[in-house]
């Protein structure tokens, strides 16, 4: 009976993770004061995301690497090119100013958010090549994302891309490898148990980046707020139309196959981007990942259970 009552409250968390999101940032924007002393631990908020991401990790996640190769090059390629290069349009198309355009290329340049892979499963896609893009874009992100941003979102507010390589191999690479390795040495029944907690404290993580994003930028939130949903929301859907058009009719990927790289593309690791906006931009500019870990997680439930319901049986 305990381990039940004990699996339901893990279950709990997680299942309403949007629900908290939106709850925390609304405290955030009424008591910031609160909220605020937690900037100085994005970066380790997220560095226990990205641990327990790399105790989940296997050989079979990237098996999808040998099975349909060019799938995952397609999708890896078109994570990044299809929403910085969209980052960079809405802002400049929007008018927007220098910093909420800075964090709009950002959120576009970091990479697959994780959701991605829950999404393609509900949505009945291809979760194991949704499972091997999100990996292999967050493994090299380190390398690729402080470059795009150079190109794109430099003339916006310029940072040193070799400073930005630094940070990000601490906050992803250094904590996936450390995952890893706790799951070798550990190994079996204990690594299962620590597996069944870690989506409920890398929800509480995520969360507590999010209010701590809205509470530094809470005063200037009531000026930008409609602008920054309209970036956020364009940039989203048309991430989700672009990858899915592409991978479905000019790659002639599966229809199974073709959700999962909507998915992929369309939702991104906003946890990161806004902890990069924070130490290398200003709050202001971090907003456009904070009200994205918001939305794209309600559009991408929307989507799945579209999908869902709309598959047609063999």
């Amino acid at each position: 009976m305990a381990d039940k009552q004990k699996t339901t409250v893990l279950d709990f968390i997680p299942k309403y993770f949007t629900l908290w999101v939106i709850v925390f940032a609304f405290l955030a924007i009424l008591t910031p004061n609160t909220f605020k002393p937690l900037g100085g631990y994005i970066s380790y908020f997220l560095g226990v995301v990205m641990l327990g991401m790399g105790m989940t990790l296997s050989a079979e996640d990237f098996a999808a690497v040998f099975k349909q190769p060019l799938n995952v090059l397609i999708g890896v390629i078109l994570q990044f090119v299809i929403m910085p290069v969209l980052g960079f349009c809405i802002a400049r198309l929007l008018n927007l100013s220098p910093e909420l355009a800075a964090g709009v290329v950002l959120v576009g340049c970091v990479p697959s958010g994780t959701a991605s892979n829950v999404m393609t499963f509900i949505a009945k896609g291809d979760v194991a090549l949704s499972v091997t893009i999100s990996s292999i874009t967050t493994l090299i992100a380190p390398f690729i994302t402080p470059y795009l941003y150079l190109l794109l979102g430099g003339r916006f507010i310029p940072v040193e891309p070799l400073a930005l390589l630094v940070d990000i191999a601490k906050i992803v690479l250094l904590p996936i490898i450390v995952g890893l390795l706790i799951r070798q040495i550990l190994g079996g029944e204990r690594v299962r148990v620590i597996n069944q907690v870690m989506p409920s404290v890398s929800v509480v993580a995520i969360v507590l980046i999010i209010a701590a994003v809205v509470a530094g930028s809470a005063a200037k939130l009531t000026n930008v707020a409609g602008t920054v949903f309209l970036a956020v929301i364009l940039h989203n859907g048309l991430g989700y139309l672009l990858a899915y058009s592409v991978a479905r009719y000019l790659c002639r990927m599966t229809e199974a196959q073709a959700r999962a790289v909507s998915f992929e593309v369309g939702m991104q690791n906003s946890g990161l981007g806004a902890a990069l906006a924070i130490k290398f931009l200003t709050p202001v500019a971090a907003l456009p990942s904070a009200i994205f870990s918001v939305w794209h997680n309600l559009s991408g439930s929307f989507l799945a259970n579209y999908w869902a319901r709309h598959t047609q049986r063999p």
